[in-house]
C-alpha cells in the first residue's frame, strides 16, 4: 500500500506543479488530497487524469496522512506546520517559516540529503527559496572540488517566484504597453513590463532586501556558514526561469575544465557550456526541466582562484515544487516514509 499526501495550497501555482511532478515522477501515493483555504472549497485541481476536489484546510483531519506538502505561505505554515505535525504527518514546507529554525533542517536533497534525518524534532523539513535552491547546486561541487571563499551573486528572478498575481502583472502590463494602456503597478513597486526592479521582498536595516539575506543565511545553513557571500537580487520580465550571475572567489585553485567535470559529475546539474558554438541555457529554455543548469564557466583573473558562470533553473520546479517532492523521496529512500506500511 502507497503513501497517503496532502498538498497544502493545492490551487496555487506551486501547489498545482507539485501535483503534476508527483505523477510525472511516479510518486507512490495511494491517496492525494488537495487542500487550501475556504475560498477554494469545491474548486478542482488536476492530478494526472483525476480530479481532486478542494478540501477546507481548517476542517482537514491530518492523522490520515503521511506527508503534507506545503505551499501555501510563511503565515498559513506559522499557523498549521507544527500543528499537522504534530498529528504524525511530516510536513515538507515551502515558504520562509522555518528554514532558519535550528530544529527544522533545511534541505536540497542533492546538496544535504542526510539533513532529512533531523526532520523528528517538529516532524517539519523547509525547503530553501527558489534562488537560493539553484545557487547551492552550482556552488556544492566546486565547494567540495575547490573550497569556496566569497561569492558574489546577481539573480535575474521571473514574476512566477511572485504566484500568479506577478504573472498576471506582467502579461496585463505588456498589453497595455502596445495600446497605450499602461496599468498601474499593484504586485510591484515599479513598472515590470520591459523593466528590471532591483529590490525583491523587503528593504533591511543595512541597505539589503530579505530576499538576499535569505539566500546568504540558507547557503551558510546548507554548505558551509564560512563562505562570503553578496547578493542582489533582481525581478525581470520573464515568465518562468531564475537566472543568477555568479562570481566566485575559491581558497585553491582550480581551472573552468575542472569546474565543469565536477558540476558535470553532479546529480541534478547539467553544464550547457561551449562558447565556440553559442551553446550556454537562457529562462526559456530551462521552463519546464527538471534540472540546474550551468553555462559560461570562464576564468576570473581579478582574483588569485576566479570562476564565473551563469546558473539557471525553473523556479516553480527545482526551486520549489521539485524539490518538495525529492525531499519526500529522500524520506523514502532513507527508510522514514515506507510505501508498504502507512498510518492507520
Amino acid at each position: 500500500m502507497a503513501l497517503k499526501v496532502a498538498i497544502v495550497g493545492a490551487t496555487g501555482n506551486v501547489g498545482r506543479e507539485l501535483l503534476n511532478i508527483m505523477e510525472e515522477r511516479d510518486f507512490p501515493a495511494d491517496d492525494v488530497f488537495a487542500v487550501a483555504s475556504r475560498r477554494s472549497v469545491g474548486r478542482e485541481v488536476s492530478y494526472g487524469d483525476r480530479k481532486l476536489k478542494c478540501q477546507v484546510l481548517d476542517d482537514f483531519d491530518f492523522s490520515k496522512v503521511d506527508v503534507v506538502l506545503m505551499s501555501a505561505g510563511g503565515s498559513t505554515s506559522r499557523q498549521w506546520a507544527e500543528k499537522i505535525g504534530k498529528t504524525g504527518a511530516i510536513v515538507i514546507d515551502n515558504s520562509s517559516a522555518w528554514r532558519m529554525d535550528p530544529d527544522v533542517p533545511l534541505v536540497v536533497p542533492e546538496v544535504n540529503g542526510e539533513d532529512v534525518l533531523g526532520y523528528s524534532k517538529k516532524n517539519i523539513i523547509a525547503n530553501p527559496n527558489c534562488s537560493t535552491a539553484q545557487l547551492v547546486m552550482a556552488l556544492k561541487p566546486l565547494h567540495d572540488a575547490a573550497s569556496i571563499k566569497r561569492v558574489v551573486v546577481s539573480t535575474y528572478q521571473s514574476v512566477s517566484g511572485s504566484g500568479k498575481a506577478g504573472m498576471d502583472e506582467l502579461w496585463n502590463q505588456t498589453k497595455g504597453i502596445f495600446v497605450n494602456d499602461q496599468p498601474e503597478p499593484q504586485e510591484y513597486p515599479r513598472q515590470i513590463a520591459f523593466n528590471a526592479i532591483p529590490m525583491i521582498g523587503s528593504f533591511l536595516d543595512n541597505g539589503f532586501t530579505d530576499e538576499e539575506a535569505k539566500m546568504w543565511n540558507e547557503t551558510h545553513k546548507m554548505i558551509d556558514p564560512a563562505i562570503k557571500l553578496t547578493v542582489t537580487c533582481v525581478r525581470v520580465p520573464v515568465f518562468v526561469g531564475h537566472s543568477e550571475s555568479v562570481n566566485i572567489e575559491f581558497n585553491k585553485a582550480i581551472t573552468p575544465e575542472e569546474a565543469r567535470e565536477a558540476l558535470r559529475n553532479f546529480d541534478g546539474v547539467q553544464v550547457i557550456d561551449n562558447p565556440e558554438e553559442d551553446q550556454y541555457i537562457t529562462p526559456v529554455e530551462c521552463a519546464g526541466e527538471w534540472a540546474t543548469f550551468v553555462s559560461r564557466i570562464r576564468k576570473d583573473d581579478t582574483v588569485e582562484h576566479g570562476l564565473s558562470l551563469w546558473v539557471v533553473a525553473d523556479n516553480l520546479r527545482k526551486g520549489a515544487a521539485l524539490n518538495a517532492v525529492q525531499i519526500a523521496e529522500e524520506l523514502i529512500k532513507r527508510g522514514v516514509l515506507k510505501p508498504e506500511s502507512v498510518n492507520a
